[in-house]
């Protein structure tokens, strides 16, 4: 895709604009090569783009880099759950009496009650903080059209004293 270069001012291809190069020859635009416009017009996009991908980036990149870190901790959870897991059930292979079997169904009933109830509390807190931030999304609207109507307020006031203002009788 080739982009052709602005004409220069005044159709002036000889000299500078100010007038100070007169008499000095200035490549006009037939001594640039059609491969010499392209490349500077693949630059000219290489660095739009670059450009363009480091906002991009720098937008979402704190973002992303959070939800890797909650990523990765929720994984690493995961692998200790497995592997507590895994553990348990190599006890229960382990286990050769009805006692020993029943205290292990129990353990772990009594661990799958601790996790139901962290997940109620889990979602629970994740209720509260979607309220908090509705509230304060409302607050903040709400706080912002108190201050416009306060300025509006400001310049009605402004007006009406502008209009109570003595003006000197017109004599004619």
């Amino acid at each position: 895709m080739s982009v052709p270069e602005p004409p220069p001012p005044d159709g002036d291809l000889t000299g500078l604009p100010d007038g100070s190069g007169a008499g000095e020859p200035t490549p006009d635009v037939s001594d640039t090569s059609p491969d010499e416009v392209l490349l500077e017009a693949l630059t000219i996009e290489d660095r739009a783009v670059e450009q363009l991908a480091e906002g991009l980036l720098s937008h979402y990149l704190p973002d992303l880099q959070r939800s890797k870190q909650a990523l990765q901790e929720l994984t690493q959870n995961q692998v200790v759950l497995l592997d507590t897991l895994e553990q348990e059930i190599s006890k229960f292979k382990e286990c050769h009496s009805m006692l020993d079997i029943n205290a292990l169904f129990t353990e772990a009933k009594h661990y799958h009650t601790k996790l139901v109830n962290i997940r109620k509390e889990m979602l629970m807190l994740h209720e509260k903080t979607a309220k908090l931030k509705k509230r304060a999304l409302k607050l903040q609207q709400k706080r912002q059209k108190e201050e416009l109507e306060r300025e509006q307020q400001r310049e009605k006031e402004f007006e009406r004293e502008k209009q109570l203002t003595a003006k000197p009788a017109k004599r004619t």
